[in-house]
């Protein structure tokens, strides 16, 4: 009798509550300063706040998407991008020395790959795993209509270069379905 199969299911298994576990510490801690933050004089009166107060949710929908089976594995390719650099302490607006406004170009990140994204899969996917308020494509909408402001024009073409079509970018989506 070959057990080989649910060894290997059993360790995919492990692997993938590692990895969630991983990805939920890193939320939590997230949610954590973002609120701490929220609370602080500081906080309160920044104008950027309700963009800042979005970045875990953005993040747990980044994450949800990268378990979704109705995204493709090429899209999924990029999406890991995106987690990568929202984890990454090591980006254009480092988090280390700004404090949560190192999470606005995360942010803008997360928007810009979001609005890609629902033009080559079914927008319902999306909304169905988002967590925060108000519908999710509005809010990635507003945030990239902004985005430039929020980070600033020459750090907004950076952040956006980190996926632009012209480096392996998202192809466009032939006519069909929505889903691929």
């Amino acid at each position: 009798m070959d057990d080989g199969g649910s060894a290997a299911e059993d360790r995919r298994s492990e692997l993938t509550v590692v990895e969630d576990e991983r990805r939920s510490g890193f939320y939590r801690k997230l949610r954590g300063r973002v609120k701490a933050w929220a609370a602080s004089r500081t906080g309160r009166e920044n104008r950027w706040l309700e963009y800042i107060l979005a970045a875990p949710d953005l993040f747990h929908l980044l994450c949800a998407l990268a378990l979704e089976p109705a995204i493709p594995a090429k899209h999924k390719a990029r999406l890991g991008v995106v987690i990568a650099y929202f984890i990454s302490p090591l980006d254009i607006m480092p988090e280390a020395l700004l404090g949560p406004f190192g999470y606005l170009d995360d942010i803008a990140l997360a928007a810009y790959f979001l609005n890609q994204l629902v033009n080559r899969v079914d927008p319902a996917v999306v909304r169905k795993h988002w967590a925060g308020e108000g519908d999710v494509l509005e809010r990635v909408e507003h945030i990239i209509e902004v985005a430039d402001e929020m980070v600033g024009s020459g750090l907004w073409k950076k952040v956006k270069s980190v996926l632009a079509d012209d480096a392996g970018g998202f192809p466009r989506r032939p006519p069909g379905p929505r889903n691929e």
